[in-house]
């Protein structure tokens, strides 16, 4: 099967390595691409974007990083067009993975929140989508 993993973050790094570790496991044919850092390219992803390149903290930041930050989800959506994967999985990172999931699902592709958004940290109002 073909993989498509998104984490936007350190901690989602860590469990992503730990899921691909598991699938490699059970299937050793499978096709990772994902957006992480080391730990899950090191666990046999194809990294494509580095956490380090997504991060933007505060108000200000992702305002001023706005540009960028619709540039890496058009471009997110056409890798995953490129690629076609079987699932999408999503680890945490809301404001980019609930994007992700809205376009995702409506192209038709599996969808899974391997860790969802915490609504204590985020919005209550995201528990619907």
């Amino acid at each position: 099967m073909k993989y498509y993993i998104i984490a936007g973050e350190a901690s989602g790094d860590l469990h992503g390595s730990n899921l691909i570790k598991e699938i490699v496991k059970r299937d050793a044919q499978s096709d990772i691409r994902c957006w992480g850092g080391d730990k899950m390219q090191e666990a046999g992803a194809t990294l494509v974007k580095h956490y380090r390149e997504l991060a933007f903290m505060g108000f200000v930041e992702v305002l001023m990083n706005l540009r960028t930050i619709f540039r890496n989800l058009a471009f997110c959506k056409a890798d995953i067009e490129q690629f076609k994967p079987d699932a999408i999985i999503l680890i945490d990172y809301p404001g980019f993975n609930l994007r992700i999931a809205e376009w995702a699902k409506q192209q038709g592709y599996k969808i899974i929140f391997y860790i969802s958004p915490q609504v204590w940290a985020w919005k209550e109002n995201r528990v619907k989508k």
